[in-house]
């Protein structure tokens, strides 16, 4: 199994010439990112690179909330047809680091 990884997410605006830190957090999980991102450019998936980095955040935080509020209301419709969206990106382009996961 692959080895925890912690990440330190900072998001900054740039207004006016000004930058402005608006929120920051730490996300982790078994999943490498960065080889996530690899594998989503090398699938050609979008024409620009930023959009394989959003893409691959956004599912990750995502699924992240998901799982861990799966109770919740607003997750009973969409919880389930994330997670068959997930799963058929996964076998489109294949899992880079959790093979010992689903």
């Amino acid at each position: 199994m692959s080895d925890k990884k912690s990440y330190f997410v900072n998001v900054i605006e740039s207004k006016d010439n000004k930058m402005s830190e608006v929120m920051n957090f730490n996300f982790g999980g078994h999943h490498d990112l960065a080889a996530m991102v690899d594998k989503t450019r090398e699938a050609g998936l979008f024409a620009k690179d930023k959009h394989a980095k959003e893409f691959v955040l956004a599912m990750r935080f995502m699924h992240h909330v998901i799982k861990k509020n799966a109770d919740n209301p607003i997750f009973t419709e969409f919880g389930p047809q994330f997670e068959a969206f997930k799963k058929s990106f996964k076998s489109s382009i294949g899992c880079c680091c959790c093979k010992d996961k689903e």
